[in-house]
């Protein structure tokens, strides 16, 4: 398949989990892409996707770190198409019990690192004419669970800050779509206590876990030109388990 041929594709997060399956989706599907994340692993990724992919070692809490991979990409490929910001880490703590310190660790990771990427990408991209960011938020963002109360606010902003890109540039040629997944079957949740997925997968209509490359897939089709009048738009993808009422 062609559907992004030509275009080129930042994605943050690109080590493993979803970054990663949107990374080996989109360079099958034509794109070139350039993978960021802090851990290493996007050296080991660049490597299987070949010549259509570049690593680059980014911090997403460092604005310059994100500021440079972008630059790269333009650099390296004379364009850009499309910012996914992926990167992010899960919590799980009461707020009585909330260590402040670690508040301000995942609100960086989460949040800031997302509006690094938006920020990054929409200056690019609508000097360029167009593009799109795409933002990983969580169901967590849209209703409340005891002990997500921090990694929930974080993602709610994600949401909040990918609608302000989307009516802010917008006229620019710049779409901007938040995706909204559930519980999807990435390396991390391989390392999940016992019982917790079997408990996770019981809340979900569809009766399991969602494959990275689903996540993926929609990730393609927001980023093509099928989808150019697509912004603005929160896009859940969680076999269902959000549309219950309990």
């Amino acid at each position: 398949m062609a559907e992004l041929d030509g275009k080129v594709a930042v994605i943050t997060g690109a080590g493993s989990g979803l970054g990663k399956a949107a990374a080996e989706l989109f360079a099958a599907y034509g794109a070139k892409v350039v993978l960021g994340d802090v851990s290493g692993a996007e050296q080991d990724v660049a490597v299987a996707i070949g010549d259509a992919a570049r690593p680059f070692r980014c911090d997403v809490t460092q604005e310059a770190h994100v500021e440079a991979m972008i630059r790269a990409a333009v650099d390296e490929f004379g364009r850009l198409d499309a910012v996914l910001n992926v990167a992010g880490v899960t919590h799980f703590g009461m707020l009585g019990d909330l260590d402040m310190a670690e508040y301000d660790r995942i609100l960086d990771i989460d949040l800031r690192g997302v509006v690094h990427g938006t920020k990054h990408g929409v200056r690019a991209m609508s000097e360029a004419g167009g593009g799109v960011v795409l933002n990983w938020a969580s169901v967590a963002a849209l209703g409340a669970k005891a002990s997500t109360a921090v990694y929930s606010a974080a993602k709610a902003g994600i949401i909040a800050i990918t609608k302000a890109a989307a009516v802010e540039y917008g006229r620019q040629g710049v779409r901007a779509n938040a995706v909204v997944p559930g519980l999807f079957l990435t390396e991390a949740a391989a390392t999940a206590p016992a019982g917790l997925l079997e408990s996770l997968t019981a809340t979900i209509p569809a009766g399991r876990g969602g494959e990275p490359a689903e996540c993926a897939e929609l990730a393609a089709f927001l980023v093509s030109d099928r989808a150019r009048f697509i912004n603005g738009a929160v896009m859940v993808i969680d076999g269902g388990q959000s549309a219950q009422l309990a």
